[in-house]
């Protein structure tokens, strides 16, 4: 809440003084120290910008009849001891053509502003916001006044009032075309005065002027509280909620199964190094690096087409702007009859279904993140822009990059290729095929036709890999021995191997970061603005 301001009262003109009498002067000094005092027998609770008219006030206020009195306060620790039967009016449905109407709403206190008879403050509830009005007269006491103004920044209050229309916008609010004209103002949860991370600050353009505060990243999310109450961290995972529920109906209009997947396991499911080692009783345990294994075992239980949401693991020390030790996986799995190519063509479909899902539900959403993260909205082709690896690598070089026929693309290579596609053929999302089969892991099933080569894929949106994808090798026998090149000991997996000697069909399938498609659909330059509680090698906590 805002600190008490000070009014400074204006002295009295000089040419009046000298036609003042000395009783005069002492009868305005005895005034003077009697307003004083009663000022300071009131200011039990910080105010905002209290004019001096308001001092002298204070001293009668015990005398004076409270109009109000029931119409305001601290409502008593809600324990649902009642169902009552109020109904209340979401803010973002509070327009024009309600005008008159008489609502309540409950929301944040999000700013206030006290001066004189008149308050303005803001309710905020989500990402949408309203301005109400509170005036002193025959309705509204200074009693009431007094208690509005000393509610704290960022407390729930339930408000009572009547909205009207406005001449001119209200600019710093959602609602632009209405206030609200308050009657009854109730505390619910009242907010400690002085806050670790203002709201203000923590929803405030990066380059806005120096001169006003901005909160980084790093205290952001040590208070990610309330952090998450910006308008724009509501639009983020509204909007990655919504990424999800595509993903999910798309696949299931598809035929796809969703299933769940164990996240503690007995061997690392990549076959590396980078897992977190748990202890599983007796023995030893790994967190699921994917839930690749258990992917192609539900295909060879015959169930065709899969699909799983939920969280994987990664200890890799990497602290990058895209890197994370825990994210959220969209993972997917399918049979096929002739070609992987099928797989590609439902990924493709997918992806395009999301991208359209969300420009035509979240369009609110993304208007309201480019409002403190500005960024070119997000282009793709229909169909999909489909590359090989030798042409990325042949444009990669033609650009003065240095690129390997059978290495791996180096995360500026990345970069650098996505903007080279963008420039020629005016898409952020394009599809990579063809990888190096030494860049892949060992359940990848290299390309009959071109040594060296895999029936393997990455996704790119905005030149950053969002998906890993290939066909699996569902052969037992090219399994163990692609494994073996990689010093894997099957034998701590046998049960996935074992799975293929029972007869398998030829299936691919791949892996999405749901951060990472959240983060480039909007353009944001951290995948930490996309995680909810983020994990990396420097952060456990909140």
């Amino acid at each position: 809440m805002s600190e008490p301001v000070a009014v400074e009262v204006p002295a009295a003109d000089n040419s009046d003084k000298a036609a003042k009498k000395a009783a005069e002067k002492a009868a305005k000094k005895a005034a003077k120290k009697e307003k004083k005092a009663a000022h300071k027998a009131a200011a039990g609770a910080p105010s905002t910008e209290n004019s001096a008219g308001d001092a002298a006030a204070d001293a009668s206020e015990s005398s004076e009849a409270d109009v109000s009195q029931g119409l305001y306060g601290n409502m008593p620790l809600n324990r649902s001891e009642n169902f009552l039967s109020k109904s209340y009016s979401p803010i973002k449905l509070l327009e024009s053509s309600l005008d008159g109407k008489s609502v309540w709403i409950r929301g944040r206190l999000h700013t206030s502003r006290f001066k004189g008879k008149t308050g303005f403050f803001v309710i905020r509830h989500q990402h949408y916001s309203v301005q109400c009005v509170l005036s002193v007269g025959s309705a509204v006491s200074r009693q009431m006044m007094k208690f509005a103004a000393s509610v704290s920044k960022e407390s729930i209050v339930d408000v009572a009032g009547v909205l009207r229309k406005v001449d001119s916008p209200v600019a710093a609010c959602s609602q632009q075309e209405v206030e609200l004209h308050t009657t009854e103002i109730w505390c619910v949860s009242a907010a400690e005065p002085r806050l670790p991370l203002q709201v203000e600050d923590a929803m405030r353009p990066d380059q806005q002027q120096a001169s006003l505060a901005t909160a980084g990243q790093e205290i952001k999310l040590d208070n990610r509280v309330i952090d998450l109450r910006t308008p724009t961290n509501q639009a983020v995972f509204r909007l990655e909620a919504e990424v999800c529920r595509l993903f999910r109906d798309t696949l299931a209009a598809e035929s796809f199964v969703e299933i769940h997947t164990p996240k503690i396991i007995s061997a690392a499911s990549e076959g590396g190094a980078n897992v977190f080692e748990v202890t599983y009783f007796k023995s030893k345990a790994y967190l699921a690096q994917s839930p690749q294994l258990y992917k192609q075992m539900a295909i060879a239980g015959d169930f065709d087409r899969v699909f799983t949401i939920g969280s994987v693991f990664r200890a890799e020390d990497s602290n990058t702007h895209r890197h994370l030790t825990e994210f959220i996986g969209l993972d997917l799995e399918m049979a096929f009859l002739s070609h992987y190519h099928e797989v590609l063509d439902t990924l493709s479909r997918l992806f395009v279904a999301i991208f359209k899902g969300l420009q035509a539900s979240c369009a609110d959403l993304i208007s309201t993140v480019c409002k403190q993260y500005p960024a070119e909205p997000f282009e793709f082709l229909e169909p999909t822009l489909r590359l090989e690896f030798p042409e990325a690598v042949r444009m990669l070089r033609e650009a003065g990059a240095e690129q390997g026929d059978f290495d791996d693309l180096s995360t500026p290579n990345e970069k650098l290729l996505g903007r080279l596609v963008k420039a020629k053929y005016k898409t952020d999302f394009y599809i990579l095929d063809k990888f190096p089969l030494a860049a892949r892991p060992f359940y990848t099933m290299p390309d009959p036709a071109r040594p060296g080569y895999s029936n393997s894929y990455d996704f790119f949106m905005r030149g950053e890999e969002i998906l890993s994808g290939a066909q699996r090798i569902h052969d037992p026998a090219l399994l163990v021995e692609r494994a073996q090149g990689f010093g894997i000991d099957t034998a701590k997996m046998q049960s996935y191997v074992d799975c293929f000697k029972y007869g398998c069909p030829p299936h691919a399938g791949g892996g999405i970061g749901l951060e990472r498609v959240t983060m480039l659909f909007l353009g944001l330059d951290n995948i930490r603005k996309t995680s909810l509680f983020p994990r990396d090698p420097k952060r456990l906590t909140p």
